[in-house]
């Protein structure tokens, strides 16, 4: 076997394992933070006023936190505009990797073809936006630390290699797709013969690694925060409700 073979092999196995070691850790990891969610002792409410009054108005009120920011907006405009498109443009850039992991791809997702490029650059300019912000403000550049670089930095390798191998060193989309459809069905094939795709799978399999145990979850903060999810409790008479009592 040729020197050359012999790497590719080699690569093969190590993306391989890699994937699969990733996949595990990601999952295990949502599920360990979620375990700790729920776990967290709540001993007295703490639901903010004025709030919301019903079980089901406190879960538009976190939908609203989920979807469109409403206290970032208040707080900082410029902050929630970058957000709201970083958030926006992710959402869509992942929903087009669909076309990787689905037989037959979806009509919505080839549809979303004549943008993909769009929200991909999108993508990749609201990081530098959300970088040059933790650099430029002195209030973040003071409280900002190398987590919080690292991140954006590993988010922007994964925007730049993605949008190369997508519109420039093009990679064969066959071969990718078969790739990644053997890893989900457990019969692996070798990686396709592309550096630069392997780099980007790289940073993407990095950052699973990385997601679960920083500060990019803070999704689930919102969703088990008490102070957002749940309805007010003290009644107008300054008495505590029965629920409370109860506790």
């Amino acid at each position: 076997m040729e020197a050359s073979e012999i790497t590719w092999t080699l690569l093969s196995l190590f993306f391989i394992g890699l994937a699969y070691f990733s996949a595990f850790a990601f999952v295990a990891g949502l599920l360990w933070k979620l375990a700790v969610y729920l776990r967290t002792p709540m001993p007295y409410p703490h639901s903010l006023t004025p709030g919301a009054k019903t079980e089901g108005q406190a879960i538009l009120r976190v939908l609203g936190d989920v979807t469109i920011f409403p206290n970032l907006f208040k707080a900082d405009k410029w902050l929630w505009a970058g957000a709201w498109v970083f958030h926006a443009a992710l959402a869509s850039v992942l929903f087009r990797h669909l076309r990787y992991f689905t037989y037959p791809v979806p009509g919505l997702v080839l549809y979303m073809e004549p943008v993909a490029l769009f929200f991909g650059s999108l993508f990749g300019a609201a990081i530098l936006f959300l970088f040059w912000r933790r650099l430029g403000l002195p209030r973040t550049l003071y409280i900002s630390n190398i987590p919080d670089y690292f991140v954006l930095v590993l988010l922007g390798l994964v925007a730049a290699t993605g949008l190369a191998v997508s519109y420039w060193l093009h990679v064969n989309i066959v071969d990718v797709k078969g790739f990644i459809v053997g890893l989900m069905t457990f019969h692996p094939v070798e990686i396709p013969r592309h550096p630069l795709f392997l780099l980007h799978l790289f940073f993407v399999l990095v950052l699973m690694l990385y997601f679960p145990f920083s500060k990019l979850l803070h999704v689930g903060g919102i969703l088990f925060s008490p102070s957002r999810h749940e309805p007010f409790t003290v009644q107008g008479n300054g008495s505590r409700s029965p629920d409370f009592m109860k506790r």
